[in-house]
């Protein structure tokens, strides 16, 4: 039975949720699955005995979550070697795929998300064979005062909730299905793929 690896680095806790419920979708699929926070690994942490590896990390302040980069950085040569898909996790996404925003807004949205990942693939010197944006949540109840204030003012700005006495999960988690469905095909048969797609 074939082994594949989900690692994830989360702030509130979304990612974590997101890179869980791949999981499930994988092991549904018949494979075998372990879940690492990238936080807590140390540096003997190894890509041996996995077929392939998704990764999952949350965007804050327009950046990737640190210790994915430097996880990446450190691990490069081996991701390289294997079959590998990368969960980008923003709340930018979320406009993206809104149907109710503006074409200008959900056009502006995706070139955000694309200069995200951009730099994720710069910072990193990696790109993943597969590549997906995914819609975070907006959980003002874990946010502290001056978080809950300033998340509020860019989900204002964006056309977003605003009502802070509400959590909002905005993930497609149909979507993350299917692709992990195409990426677990994909693993399995050996593909060669390297195109990267955006949800």
């Amino acid at each position: 039975m074939e082994k594949l690896a989900v690692l994830y680095a989360t702030r509130e806790g979304q990612t974590r949720r997101i890179a869980e419920h791949a999981a499930s979708s994988v092991r549904a699929r018949g494979w075998l699955t372990d879940v690492f926070d990238v936080a807590e690994l140390d540096n003997e942490w190894t890509a041996n005995g996995y077929a392939a590896v998704l990764l999952a990390a949350s965007i804050h302040a327009g950046k990737h979550e640190r210790e994915m980069i430097q996880f990446v950085k450190r691990h490069r040569t081996e991701l390289e070697g294997v079959p590998s898909a990368l969960l980008s996790v923003s709340l930018t996404q979320a406009n993206a795929e809104n149907p109710a925003r503006s074409a200008e807004v959900r056009t502006r949205a995706q070139q955000d998300v694309q200069r995200m990942l951009d730099d994720f693939y710069t910072s990193t010197g990696f790109r993943p064979k597969r590549v997906t944006a995914v819609a975070g949540a907006l959980l003002y109840s874990r946010y502290n005062l001056l978080i809950r204030h300033i998340m509020k003012r860019i989900s204002k700005r964006a056309g977003g909730p605003t009502d802070t006495s509400c959590d909002y999960e905005l993930t497609n988690w149909a979507a993350l299905d299917q692709f992990i469905a195409e990426f677990v095909g994909a693993a399995s048969v050996g593909s060669t793929e390297t195109a990267c797609s955006l949800a």
